[in-house]
């Protein structure tokens, strides 16, 4: 996939829980934690919106274009 989510490394700066955000910007926690390992197909404009809001930061903080093969070659790299 070349969208790569780090919505972990962000709720980990922000000291905050998946369940917290969850209730803070009023979706499931089923739904964020799809998001989060990156199995979602989609992110509407409103829950990044949220996301952002709630977290303070930026889309692209959360959200990063990741070439195809290029993750894997971190991968291998970092092994």
């Amino acid at each position: 996939m070349a969208i790569k989510v780090n919505l972990d490394r962000v709720l980990l700066d922000r000291k905050m829980s998946l369940t917290e955000l969850a209730e803070r910007v009023g979706i499931t926690l089923a739904n964020l934690s799809i998001l989060k390992t990156g199995k979602a197909r989609a992110v509407r404009f409103s829950t990044l919106d949220a996301l952002c809001r709630e977290l303070e930061c930026q889309p692209a903080d959360i959200l990063v274009y990741v070439q195809d093969g290029a993750e894997d070659s971190l991968k291998i790299a970092a092994e």
